[in-house]
């Protein structure tokens, strides 16, 4: 069997590397990436190298006046920007926002690691099989003397199974097939916030490395860029369903659950999404954006033609923030939300006692504020 993963909103799934700023330049609305061991080969020829050396060791960015010939000439791959406004702000933007992160790639391309598919649904299982109990256990870890590294795992055992008994071992996928490389493009991304306005609460824009501006200038805040699989692109790799761990001995020893079969997994996965979803529009409806929550109504109703279709939804990669990467959706609890007080990364926007969490990446299209990054329908080919 064959799996096909079609992504609904911009996708990113890395590797954790980043192209610097000294490693591409843009030219005509384009990163370019630069293929360095070219141009060292070509400098090393000439006077040129050391002072080509020393603004790679100096500078924020290369000098496009002094190098600009190399994006031209010199450039492993162009990958364009999703909308050609973005190399204006690109070339007023610092720091950090130079710095983009990359879609997966192998030697042959770029692909999607199956481990984001696999990680997906866990997620998604954990979520359904969570029961009364189960957090409280997790808050009375993290409060001990000595608080475990992963106060959650025997949760998660609980849930789905620990060892050989995991029932995520009944599905295995592997790496998706290369894709074109014309199917990724330069993607803005903003932070977007709440801010208190008496009893209610308005849109603004995160400003690095702290503040942000209201939610009307948008261009004032910090951008990232990022390279993204688009909207529409399919990544196909390999399905196994272990279905001899279904035979009734094998079952029983396992303590899984009668019937259990891909079809509980996918619906786990679409419980979740639904609870994301919700979420979501709750927090579009706060901030008054209305493009993100037509988004948000293209993927509900993606989401009930997937339960009809056998499919399933699922929300993946970077810049899904906390909601997508947690099995528990419910962040107005008050166990949970001593839970996160025990560690220091949460304890100031616990503080403010906004929603939480209040911020959001937003992705832009057409340089307006439009869809969150991640969300993909997974398929199954070949039953």
């Amino acid at each position: 069997m064959r799996y096909r993963l079609t992504c609904l909103t911009p996708l990113l799934v890395g590797d954790g590397r980043k192209l610097a700023p000294i490693d591409y330049m843009v030219w005509k609305d384009h990163v370019n990436v630069l293929d360095q061991w070219r141009i060292f080969r070509l400098l090393a020829k000439g006077p040129r190298l050391e002072s080509y050396l020393t603004q790679l060791k100096n500078a924020e960015k290369l000098d496009f006046a002094s190098w600009g010939g190399f994006a031209q000439n010199f450039a492993g791959r162009r990958v364009p920007f999703e909308n050609p406004a973005y190399s204006a702000y690109w070339n007023r933007a610092a720091g950090e926002s130079l710095h983009i992160p990359t879609f997966a790639s192998g030697a042959s391309g770029p692909y999607l690691p199956a481990t984001a598919i696999k990680g997906a649904l866990r997620t998604g299982m954990v979520f359904a099989q969570w029961r009364d109990g189960m957090l409280q256990d997790v808050l009375g870890r993290v409060k001990g003397d000595r608080p475990p590294r992963r106060p959650a795992e025997s949760v998660e055992e609980q849930a789905i199974g620990g060892g050989g008994a995991n029932r995520m071992r009944y599905v295995s996928a592997g790496d998706s097939e290369v894709v074109a490389t014309g199917e990724f493009k330069i993607y803005l991304l903003r932070t977007s916030t709440l801010q208190p306005r008496g009893a209610n609460f308005a849109l603004g824009w995160k400003q690095s490395p702290r503040g942000a501006v209201d939610g009307a200038r948008p261009d004032e805040s910090t951008p990232t860029f990022a390279e993204m699989a688009a909207p529409g692109t399919i990544f196909r790799g390999d399905w196994d369903e272990r279905t001899f761990l279904m035979q009734a001995e094998v079952r029983r020893s396992l303590r899984w659950p009668e019937g259990f079969n891909r079809a509980k997994i996918f619906e786990a996965a679409n419980v979740y999404a639904a609870g994301c979803l919700a979420l979501q529009r709750q927090y579009a409806s706060l901030a008054g954006m209305g493009l993100l929550d037509r988004s948000l109504d293209e993927l509900e109703q993606r989401l009930a033609n997937a339960r009809e279709n056998g499919t399933c939804l699922i929300s993946m990669g970077w810049g899904g923030g906390l909601l997508a990467k947690s099995a528990w959706l419910d962040t107005t609890n008050a166990d949970y939300r001593n839970i996160l007080q025990q560690f220091a990364i949460y304890n100031r926007a616990l503080a403010t006692n906004l929603p939480f969490p209040k911020t959001r990446r937003i992705v832009f299209l057409n340089n307006r504020p439009a869809t969150l990054p991640g969300w993909a329908e997974l398929a199954i080919e070949g039953d």
